[in-house]
């Protein structure tokens, strides 16, 4: 697993489990694994995998070579027993051709039987086999990375696309799934805030020494009154050491539960929040839980008690740390660092109490923290010290999925064309309008009504921007290229969603025509090509959950489109005389689309009708 300092084995997920489609790599493997195991081969040598070379075969074993080099033989050979030895088991009508190729690849060519039997059922069903019962654990995803009185920007957005397209592919799958965008709604900068107010408007009943009637329900100030308010804030206790007194001082009276603070600092969480909600609904996220360090400060003292009593916590020149050890052995790491010498409270301190929280209140059994890589020293630490001092027992699962930066042409972080940072909601908007302006280009929708044509312009620059954030190895750099993303040709969001929409279209001629949709019946030609990308599904979502890359989705998407625009192009699918054929061609593409609105909706992109 990708960033996990829990690295476990991956259980075979099974390949028909109550009438639902499952990895086709997976029961292979088991057929030629039983092979191996018969000639006293280790059975993991089994291994089957999808072949990177379609015009060789379909599927590959390479155990042999491996086996060859542990028995001292020669690896064709006991590739040809292998071969002998699954033609001779049960499982023959898989196979239209098993060879040898090279030193001892096996290669394997899937019957046209096969492909039939299998499409029909995943096309009579519609249900992928979730995860082994085993791995169905009740999984925290940690994402978004929100603060009270901050604007969404740039810099949220792969937090944000990773961490929705990981719950809804952990829901999809099977798991229990509980999300939370963990607030940063406490400690210092809420009281440089409240010093800000304090500053600007000593009018305010929050400042009168003598006000004795219930606070205002009303926010005093809007999310753009904070917006401005915090830089400034920060600002001024940088450059006098008196504001930053003050500011220390609100932060006392806020976390001793002081009335007028805690009235004016639920306002900035209540405003923030419904900010918030907005520009993660403008995204399509949503979330469980909307907690804060708030919500844990209460749990902090206790913790540290007894970490004190049970000698996991030290002294270190006046701070509380908790020293840690390599398992390893290879390097030294620094000690997660609890109360500073002047008795404050750090990330380390709330982070420890919010995962006493997950643990002992929300039963999490596997933790995935979806945050920017500058961030991996702090979680090793985190992890760590849970492991050390038995906050997190060895079955449970802790990650940190680590993701970098969006850049701009200049490979420097994006920011907007005068050089701030720039907000979501204007990333957005540009990548609307970019899609409108492609689809003037193509002169598609051009028929339609205003509203319509607004409702597919958003639904096209949300799929440029989403498929073009999560197309990538979430763990590199990448450059935000907004004119590239929005082309409907090449690999990008509205290539694949506009093969969608091209098959919604072929489907409303068939109820037009009065068509029927048939089972899969024949392969002809190039539809073979399209079926057997059709087998990838479960493959594909099973390898995205154990290794935590959405990119894998996106390739497959594009995969999938490319295939069925193949298909398209030289089955002419509504023309065709023969009636059987037309149906079973037909059947491929209503699979073909329950399988690309089934990945499509897992990266968070929604097709329109029509376009």
């Amino acid at each position: 697993m990708v960033g996990s300092e829990n690295n476990q084995s991956v259980s075979k997920t099974p390949f028909v489990s109550n009438n639902a489609f499952g990895s086709v790599s997976d029961m292979l493997t088991r057929i030629f694994a039983a092979a191996f195991s018969e000639m006293g081969i280790a059975s993991e040598l089994g291994k089957v995998v999808i072949s990177e070379r379609r015009d060789l075969s379909d599927y590959q074993c390479n155990g042999a070579l491996a086996a060859a080099r542990e028995l001292k033989q020669n690896p064709r050979q006991i590739a040809e027993k292998i071969i002998d030895l699954v033609r001779k088991s049960q499982e023959q009508e898989i196979f239209s051709t098993l060879s040898i190729d090279g030193p001892g690849f096996i290669n394997t060519k899937l019957s046209d039987k096969f492909l039939i039997r299998t499409l029909r059922s995943l096309q009579q069903n519609k249900i992928i086999a979730p995860l082994p019962a085993n791995e169905l654990k009740h999984t925290m995803v940690d994402f978004g990375g929100a603060n009270i009185a901050k604007p969404m920007h740039v810099g949220h957005l792969r937090t944000t696309l990773l961490g929705d397209c990981l719950q809804r592919l952990c829901r999809f799958l099977g798991l229990k799934v509980t999300s939370d965008t963990h607030l940063g709604d406490w400690g210092t900068q809420m009281g440089m805030l409240i010093a800000e107010m304090r500053h600007k408007f000593p009018e305010l009943p929050y400042f009168k020494s003598d006000f004795n009637g219930p606070y205002p329900t009303e926010s005093p100030v809007t999310i753009e009154d904070l917006e401005e308010l915090y830089p400034q804030a920060s600002k001024r206790c940088q450059s006098d050491k008196e504001a930053m007194a003050q500011a220390l001082y609100e932060t006392t009276q806020l976390q001793n539960g002081v009335p007028y603070a805690r009235a004016l600092w639920q306002h900035f969480v209540n405003v923030s929040i419904k900010a918030l909600k907005e520009d993660f609904a403008a995204l399509g996220v949503y979330f469980d839980l909307w907690k804060g360090e708030s919500d844990i400060h209460d749990r902090i003292p206790a913790i540290l008690e007894r970490l004190k009593k049970e000698g996991h916590a030290v002294t270190s020149n006046g701070a509380l740390v908790i020293p840690l050890q390599d398992p390893a052995g290879k390097e030294e790491i620094p000690p997660l660092l609890l109360v500073k010498s002047d008795g404050a409270y750090l990330y380390g301190t709330t982070d420890i109490a919010t995962l006493e929280e997950r643990f002992e209140d929300l039963q999490a059994q596997q933790l995935l923290y979806v945050v920017d890589k500058r961030q991996s020293l702090h979680f090793k630490q985190l992890f760590l010290a849970a492991r050390q001092i038995g906050m997190a027992g060895p079955n449970i699962i802790l990650e940190h999925i680590a993701f970098g930066t969006v850049n701009g042409p200049d490979r420097k972080p994006f920011k907007t064309r005068a050089g701030g940072v720039m907000k979501l909601k204007e990333l957005i908007h540009q990548a609307t309008d970019e899609a409108r302006k492609r689809l003037a280009e193509m002169r598609a929708a051009a028929e339609y009504d205003v509203a319509e044509r607004e409702e597919i312009a958003k639904a096209v620059g949300m799929a440029a921007l989403k498929y073009g954030d999560l197309m990538h190895d979430h763990n590199t750099d990448y450059v935000f290229d907004l004119e590239k993303f929005s082309r409907f040709e090449g690999r990008t969001g509205p290539y694949v969603l506009y093969a969608a929409v091209r098959i919604k279209a072929i489907l409303r001629k068939v109820q037009e025509q009065n068509l029927a949709i048939g089972p899969i019946t024949t392969i002809s030609g190039i539809e073979r090509e399209l079926m057997l990308e059709l087998l990838r599904l479960p493959d594909i979502l099973y390898s995205t959950y154990h290794k935590r890359m959405p990119n894998y989705l996106c390739d497959y998407a594009y995969d999938l489109a490319y295939s069925f625009n193949r298909f398209y192009l030289q089955c002419h699918i509504l023309s065709e005389k023969d009636e059987a054929l037309r149906s079973s061609w037909l059947g491929l593409c209503d699979l073909c689309l329950f399988e690309l609105e089934t990945v499509l909706s897992l990266l968070g992109i929604n097709i329109p009708k029509r376009m």
